[in-house]
This record gives structure tokens, sequence and C-alpha cells, in this order.
């Protein structure tokens, strides 16, 4: 037997074995009237086993009770087995979904305004293209995705989970070349110069040139709780980058895009379990290289002049915009995080 919340599954095996003891008649007997096996006719009455309906004919034969009764109590039986099933998945994964950011989904146009668990539970599913969340982990739906956040919690994982699968759906829409890294590393000094560009102009320009080399390049909204400033994954024949901003340097997100970019020429994608540390590490090393190679850093801090003035005139040589100076001067901790802030652009998400 079987229950969920509102409903009770008996096998009609149950009516059987009243049957029987009715008769005085023990398994072993039955079984030989009913030319099967003992074990058969004991999974039988315990429900493991599916009353076919030869089966019900030979047992209105021997018992005397109509196959169209057999039939019937096996095919209640069955449904109200999907309806518990179905019920109990329900409720863990009512309880599953108080986990995800729900709300920021909705604000983000991503989920529907919904306020009853149940239909919560459904616009998840839906969102996520699964049967149940339970089905739900970073290893089964986004193997090997390589990602930059500032920490890791469980909260920050189910937050990286919807992110990600948003980032999925969006790049289905980008059609995309071949995936091309050789091309891609000799465009790293283009997409490095648009640093000093307007959001409006490098926008348009960044996906199309990462496009043409096989990456889908999809910008999204922050979600809070997830440290997260970009991640990237294969998807089938294209390299899916979800880019965010979090806080409004554009130091950041310049930085992140690099530090993705590094995940995907350094052959970070596609691991199991994901980046390690020293992934992170070098991926952080390689986007700090590229915006600012060593031996111009090594000249420009070996001078020690970190005025504003200093600082702006070294990002206009290299081409760059003067906030990502700033940002890497203050990783490096040649200057206190709380200096030059007022050269650091800001974006504003729209």
């Amino acid at each position: 037997m079987r229950e969920s919340k509102t409903y009770i599954a008996t096998p009609p095996g149950e009516t059987i074995k009243e049957q029987l003891e009715d008769r005085g008649m023990s398994q072993k007997e039955f079984s030989q009237r009913m030319g099967m096996s003992e074990k058969h006719i004991s999974r039988l009455i315990n429900g493991e086993v599916q009353l076919t309906q030869e089966m019900a004919y030979r047992l209105e034969t021997v018992l005397g009770v109509p196959a169209r009764f057999w039939n019937n109590l096996e095919a209640i039986y069955r449904e109200k087995m999907v309806k518990i099933e179905e019920e109990n998945d329900m409720q863990d994964d009512i309880q599953l979904a108080k986990n995800y950011p729900y709300r920021e989904m909705v604000k983000n146009g991503w989920l529907p305004e919904e306020t009853e668990p149940e239909k919560r539970v459904a616009a998840l599913r839906r969102f996520f293209e699964v049967a149940r969340l339970t089905l739900l982990s970073n290893d089964r739906l986004l193997p090997g995705i390589a990602c930059r956040r500032q920490s890791v919690t469980e909260k920050a994982d189910y937050a990286l989970i919807c992110w990600a699968q948003k980032a999925r759906l969006e790049a289905r829409k980008a059609h995309t070349q071949k995936v091309d890294l050789k091309g891609l590393e000799q465009q790293l000094g283009c997409i490095r110069r648009m640093t000093t560009e307007a959001p409006e102009k490098f926008c348009p320009e960044l996906i199309a040139l990462l496009a043409n080399h096989g990456i889908a390049l999809v910008l999204l909204p922050h979600i809070g709780g997830s440290f997260l400033h970009g991640a990237t994954f294969q998807e089938k024949d294209k390299i899916v980058m979800g880019m965010t901003i979090r806080g409004k340097d554009a130091d950041k997100f310049w930085f992140s895009l690099f530090h993705e970019i590094g995940h995907i020429l350094l052959g970070h994608l596609n691991q199991p379990g994901g980046t390690t540390l020293e992934d992170e590490k070098e991926a952080d090393r390689f986007a700090g290289d590229t915006l600012i190679p060593p031996e111009d850093f090594d000249r420009y801090t070996w001078k020690g002049n970190f005025s504003k003035t200093a600082i702006q005139k070294f990002a206009e040589e290299l081409g760059i915009d003067p906030g990502i100076v700033v940002g890497i001067l203050q990783k490096e901790r040649y200057i206190k995080f709380s200096w030059c802030n007022d050269l650091k652009t800001q974006y504003v998400w729209i």
C-alpha cells in the first residue's frame, strides 16, 4: 500500500488475499491452481507486479470473480499510484523551491508572479525544463561550468543554477559561427580597446565579435546572493558566456570578461565538478596580464607615481579605461581601495 497526503493506493493483491483467507487457501495451493510460481503470486499480492488481463481471466476461473472486476481494481490502483507519486513529488519540490530566488527571477521577467506553492513549482519546472526540481544539480544540468564568484555558498549555488539556465535559454537565440579559439586569441587586443567605449557602442560589437568565434555572449542582471560576475560553459556546438554587472564599476566587468575568456582559452571548460581554485587563479592572471601586460605594469609601478594624472596617462598609453588601471592597482595592493575611485567608469544596468 502506498499513500500521500490525499490518496491511498491499495493493490488488487489485498483483495486476492482476502479471497484466499475466506477460502482457507494457502498461497502455495493458489499458485498451483493459477499455474504460476509461488514467487510471482507473492509479488502480485504485494502489488509488486501488474495484474494483467490474462491474469484477470485466470482469477475469474479460479476465484469466480469476474475479470472486469480485477481489471477495474488494477486500473484504479495504477491511477492512484500516479497521483500519489505526483503529490509526493510536488511536496518535495515545494520544499526545494524555497531555495530558489523566485522573487528576483520574477523581477527580472524570467518567471511569472505566482503566490501558490504548486504554481511556483510548475513555473520553475518549465523554466529549468525538468519534470522534477529534484533532478536539478550543477553536475547533471550544467556540467563543466566555469565561473567567477566572490564567494561560494549554498544560496549562491542555487542562484548560479538559475542564472546559468537563463543564459542557456537566451543563448539558444544567438547565431554563432564554429568555435575558433585561435581566432579569438588574435582578437584580444580589439576587445581590450573596447574598454574605452560606452556600453551602447561596445555591447553590439562585442557580441558580434564573440559570435564570430563560436561564443554566445549573454548579458544578464545580477542575482543577489550569487556573488557572481560571469559564467561560461559548453552548450552543444557553441560556448555560452554569461556576464553581469555586480556593482557598477566597469573595471569589474572587463576583468570578469577577460577572466571568462581565460577559462575558454586555457581549456578550463567541461571539467567534472567545474573549475579548481588553481584554474580560477590562472584565469585571474590571464585577465590581469591581458588588460595590462606584465612588462608595462612593472615599468609603471617601478616609478611609484600613483597620482590620478599618472594613472590617466598610463591608461591612455595602453589604450584602456583608467578605471581598469585603478582596479588592478587596488587588487595588487599598490593603492588603497578607497583611492582614485572617481576614475572608475560606472555602468548602469538597463
